[in-house]
């Protein structure tokens, strides 16, 4: 039996012709639910041989969805467009019926209702679009598959079984040996480091799985950033005009920052051979869902880091002691098929965008020195994004060996942190590398989401062959590194929106708090002129044609509203600085400017205005408005 199970706002469907004979009786008119848990139902022919365990098993993972997604209301609806094998319409009927019946025994208490059988019916359904919206369910007498089958590499599989000893490393070199006993941290006094608790509770207790909507969601739809797209596989993205200007703006300044440090540019397949020794090899060491994919001439897989290509490329350079390290650079899309209960917004993505530096070192202590660098690169990434110290939590996993033979390196990284850091120890190696920073996000929601990362790597040298040529010209082994500055650009954005709603929750109870805001930088639209009327339109081309050239971004609320309603629609939509332009304004030069993070209004020439917008955006990349700068001349986008 298959199941597809939608959480919606309603669903409404309309008996039109019978399709089969022996149709059920209905009526022809519309019948609605409001919010409920649909269960698209199909019977299939291998459920004939023991209808009633199926029966069971349906309605025992339909009372465990509901329970999670808080459905008091269910519709069980034919529909045996879902299997490619239907079972007969007499043993369907009978499952469903059964299911039915099962469900208003439930402890639940829930309410049911079934859509006729054997008919031809119209539909309208609205799923609600949170995490766990939308799943599905193989059913068979003998269990339950929750989605289709995927490819577990052997890391995943280890990674949920490996014993781990956990410190906390304070910067003065005392490691505090932690545990959880009854759901709280013990062995370090957490009260003034309430965030590093979370991050501790969310890494030990190993729970992925995400049972409420992430705020930054609505954030985003609401500001016309970035939509669910329903046409794709769960956990790919529709990027709107807006929301794809700040991912390459991002984009650019990880780029911009890494040419800065020396790395070379380079870009690699998507897609590999699936049986490559070497590739499947480090598959199997890496903990990550892979996608397959049959092609006219061999089995692939789609590329979960940029990993494979770079790899490859250094097998074949010839690289000499003085070209080390050797940093190679790629920004571009990886894809991993994490599972649906963690998919979360842009938080967790099956489809990023991630920028990735390897670094070729010659031996272990140039691996260590430029750790250090790469360790101040990713700082100083994160905090031109729009993040600070303040919004991340550090971690370190190491094993044992590296703990005692190099604790001096991990030492120096905890002092630079400056506070203390969760430490993770394998007492044995079995991923690839010996040592892993990270750089964790605590969201409104406790869960932790690392973003910048950087391993050594001391395996996939020798795996793909890397060699270089020392002094006394023999080849030798290097060591690698392996860099992401900021973690992927799609979950920079969820970090900034997710810091934005906290705030916005803060200044509910403190309105002595500063508005959230995007960094000015990344604002769609930097300032907007609100004309009081229609013939103030045409001065304010004229300043915004100036603030163009100076590439400031300026649109123009040309509409026919009230100056109220301009004011508030720009608050929605966060613009960061909103002048209202009348006859005194074009008179005298002097604009009112409002800055919507102190909410403070300015009296300030277009100049000035130009210098300070200048001034905090200095070192920043820049990209034109992502739409006409009238608004009357906007297309509206749905996220």
């Amino acid at each position: 039996m298959k199941l597809l199970l939608l959480h919606s706002d309603f669903v409404e469907w309309e008996p039109k012709k019978k399709a089969l004979a022996s149709a059920e009786k209905a009526a022809k008119k519309p019948v609605r639910v409001r919010e409920a848990l649909v269960a698209f139902s199909s019977v299939e022919k291998g459920d004939e041989k023991n209808p009633t365990a199926v029966a069971g098993k349906a309605i025992s993972e339909i009372e465990d969805v509901a329970k999670q997604v808080k459905a008091k209301k269910i519709v069980v609806y034919p529909y045996v467009h879902l299997s490619q094998s239907p079972g007969s319409p007499g043993t369907a009927l009978k499952v469903l019926k059964a299911v039915e019946a099962g469900l208003k025994k439930s402890k639940g208490k829930l309410t049911v209702r079934r859509a006729p059988f054997g008919w031809y019916k119209a539909f309208n359904i609205k799923c609600k679009g949170h995490p766990l919206s939308e799943l599905s369910r193989d059913i068979s007498a003998g269990g339950v598959s929750k989605g289709a089958a995927e490819e577990v590499s052997d890391a995943v599989k280890k990674e949920e079984t490996l014993k781990s000893n956990w410190y906390i490393l304070e910067p003065s070199g005392k490691m505090n040996k932690i545990e959880l006993k009854d759901g709280m941290v013990s062995g370090f006094d957490m009260d003034r480091h309430k965030k590093l608790e979370k991050l501790c509770l969310y890494e030990m207790a190993k729970s992925r799985e995400v049972r409420e909507q992430p705020p930054h969601i609505k954030l985003m739809k609401r500001l016309e950033l970035v939509g669910y797209e329903p046409g794709s596989d769960p956990g790919h993205f529709r990027f709107l005009p807006k929301g794809q200007m700040v991912k390459s703006l991002l984009e650019q300044w990880v780029s911009q920052n890494m040419a800065e440090y020396g790395a070379v540019e380079v870009e690699t397949p998507m897609m590999y051979d699936y049986e490559h020794p070497s590739l499947k090899s480090y598959m199997n060491r890496f903990p990550a869902r892979q996608y397959t994919v049959e092609t006219p001439n061999k089995r692939v897989f789609l590329r979960f880091s940029a990993c494979f290509g770079q790899f490859l490329m250094a097998h074949d350079a010839n690289i000499s002691y003085r070209s080390l390290p050797l940093k190679m650079y790629e920004l571009t899309r990886s894809f991993r098929v994490e599972q649906r209960g963690e998919l979360a917004g842009l938080r967790r993505l099956r489809a990023f965008t991630m920028p990735d530096c390897h670094a070729i070192c010659a031996d272990m202590k140039q691996a260590k020195e430029e750790n250090l660098k790469r360790f101040e690169l990713a700082n100083k990434v994160e905090n031109g994004a729009g993040l600070e110290k303040g919004d991340f939590e550090f971690s370190i996993r190491t094993v044992s060996d590296f703990l005692k033979k190099d604790k001096a390196h991990i030492l120096k990284i905890a002092k630079k942190w400056g506070k203390p850091v969760l430490m993770e120890v394998w007492d044995k190696r079995f991923f690839y590398f010996v040592l892993k920073l990270e750089w964790n996000f605590i969201d409104a929601l406790n869960k932790a989401a690392c973003l910048a990362t950087d391993q050594i790597d001391i395996e996939n040298a020798e795996r793909y062959g890397i060699y270089f040529t020392d002094k006394g010209n023999k080849k030798k082994l290097p060591l690698v590194l392996h860099l992401s500055p900021s973690g992927s650009i799609e979950r920079v954005m969820y970090a900034l929106l997710e810091k934005a709603c906290m705030k916005e929750q803060a200044r509910k109870n403190n309105t002595m708090l500063p508005n959230p805001i995007l960094p000015l930088w990344l604002s769609p639209t930097q300032i907007r002129l609100c004309p009081m009327n229609e013939s103030l339109v045409s001065y304010c081309e004229t300043i915004a044609d100036r603030m163009q050239k100076e590439c400031i971004r300026v649109d123009i609320d040309d509409r026919v509203e009230s100056v109220g309603k301009k004011i508030r629609d720009a608050e929605t939509e966060w613009i960061p600085l909103i002048v209202v332009i009348g006859d005194k304004e074009k008179k005298t030069g002097k604009l009112a400017v409002r800055f919507r993070e102190t909410g403070k209004v300015k009296a300030l020439s277009a100049q000035a205005i130009t210098k300070q917008i200048k001034k905090d955006t200095d070192g920043k990349p820049f990209r034109p408005l992502p739409l006409p700068r009238l608004l009357t001349k906007r297309p509206v986008f749905v996220a």
